[in-house]
C-alpha cells in the first residue's frame, strides 16, 4: 500500500490557509479512518470484578443519599476510550446500580435504550410502562427507548444490578437525552408470564399483539432451564446458547444491542470466531476463563469484562462438575442492520 503525504509535509503558510475556511486535508489521516483490513479499535480488553467493586458501591450508599444521585451507579469504564467518555465499547455502556431497602429512584424517560441484568438481592422492582417487574438474580429487564421508568425497593438488603446500554452511540449522534415524570400506577405485575410458553403467543380475537416491546421482563429461572433443556436434548450442539427475543416477531428484543445467554457444561471449552462487533460477558453463575490473544481472564459470579470486535476468544468452565453460565451482549443487531456485521473464521 503506498505511503501517504504527512501533514508536516504541506507548507505552513498552507496549513493555516485551510484551517482558516475550517478545511482539512483528508490523505495525511486517511489510514487513521480507513485502516488497511480491519479496524484499529480503541477498545480495550477490560475485566471489572464484582468481589473489588461492590465495596465501593456500597460505599457510594452510605456517601450519596438516593435523592442527591438520582441513579447511584458505578460506570465500567474501558481505559481505551478514556475513563471521562465513561463507555465500555464505541456503543456500549455498562453500570452497576445500587438501590436501599426503602429507596425509590424516580420516573424518567431517555432516548438511549436500557437493560438491567439483575446481580444479587431480593425485593426490588423496576415499573416499565406501567408494568411492574421484580428483580431476582439473572432476571434480564428491558426499559426500552422513550419508555417511562422507575425502580423501588421492599426488601431488606441491597439490591446490585447491572445496566447496559447503547448510550455512547446516541451520545454521539447527539441523540440522547431524558426527560422527568411523576410516579407511575401500576397496571400490571405479570404481563410478561404471558410469553413465558415457547410457540405460543396471547392472541385475543385472534389479532396479535402490536406492542413494539411485548415482553419486559425475562426470569433467569426460565432462560436456565431452556439452556439446560437445550443442553440436554441436542448434546451434539456446539454453543448452547439462547437470545433474547421479541416473542411476537422472534426478532432481537431491542434494535441496536443485542443479548443472549450461554451455558458452558461442565469442563467444556468453546472456542468463539473472530466477529465485528465488541462483545461483553457477564458471569452469571459458575467460573469461566476468558483467553484471547495477549489477555486472559478469570471471571467468577458477577464479574463482568468486555472484548474488542474482530477477536478470537476462547471460554473455558472453571469447573469439571458444574455448568457454567454467562450473560452476553453486543452490537450485532445495528451491525446487520448497517450490512457491516462480519465473522472470521
Amino acid at each position: 500500500m503506498q505511503e501517504l503525504g504527512r501533514l508536516e509535509d504541506l507548507p505552513e503558510a498552507y496549513r493555516a490557509a485551510l484551517a482558516a475556511q475550517n478545511l482539512v486535508p483528508l490523505w495525511p489521516s486517511l489510514r487513521a479512518v480507513l485502516p488497511p483490513g480491519k479496524p484499529t479499535p480503541r477498545t480495550r480488553p477490560t475485566c471489572w470484578s464484582y468481589q473489588a467493586l461492590r465495596p465501593l458501591l456500597l460505599q457510594a450508599g452510605a456517601l450519596t443519599p438516593i435523592e442527591r444521585a438520582e441513579r447511584r451507579v458505578l460506570v465500567l469504564a474501558n481505559p481505551g476510550h478514556g475513563l471521562e467518555k465513561m463507555q465500555a465499547s464505541s456503543t456500549i455502556y455498562l453500570g452497576m446500580q445500587l438501590l436501599l431497602p426503602g429507596e425509590r429512584a424516580p420516573a424518567h424517560r431517555h432516548t438511549p435504550n436500557a437493560v438491567r441484568m439483575i446481580v444479587e438481592g431480593e425485593g426490588a422492582y423496576t415499573t416499565v410502562d406501567g408494568e411492574k417487574c421484580p428483580m431476582q438474580r439473572g432476571d434480564l429487564i428491558l426499559t426500552p427507548t422513550g419508555v417511562w421508568h422507575e425502580h423501588g425497593h421492599d426488601g431488606a438488603q441491597p439490591v446490585v444490578w447491572l445496566d447496559v446500554l447503547d448510550l455512547p452511540l446516541l451520545y454521539y449522534m447527539e441523540a440522547s437525552y431524558v426527560t422527568e415524570g411523576r410516579a407511575q400506577t401500576v397496571a400490571s405485575e405479570a404481563a410478561w408470564q404471558a410469553y413465558q410458553h415457547g410457540g405460543v403467543v396471547p392472541a385475543p380475537m385472534f389479532e396479535r399483539s402490536v406492542q413494539a416491546y411485548p415482553m419486559l421482563r425475562y426470569p433467569w429461572a426460565d432462560v436456565r432451564k431452556a439452556l439446560e433443556t437445550l443442553a440436554a436434548s441436542r448434546p451434539q450442539i456446539e454453543a448452547v446458547q439462547l437470545a433474547y427475543v421479541n416473542p411476537e416477531t422472534g426478532a432481537d428484543c431491542q434494535k441496536i444491542l443485542g443479548y443472549s445467554a450461554l451455558m458452558l457444561r461442565a469442563g467444556e471449552q468453546l472456542k468463539l470466531p473472530a466477529r465485528s462487533t465488541a462483545v461483553v460477558f457477564h458471569q452469571i453463575e459458575g467460573g469461566v476463563e476468558v483467553s484471547l490473544e495477549d489477555h486472559q481472564f478469570s471471571l467468577l459470579e458477577a464479574d463482568t469484562c468486555c472484548i474488542p470486535g474482530y477477536t478470537q476468544i476462547t471460554l473455558s468452565n472453571c469447573s469439571n462438575d458444574l455448568p457454567a453460565f454467562i450473560f452476553i451482549a453486543d452490537d450485532a443487531p445495528l451491525q446487520k442492520k448497517l450490512g457491516i456485521y462480519e465473522v472470521r473464521s
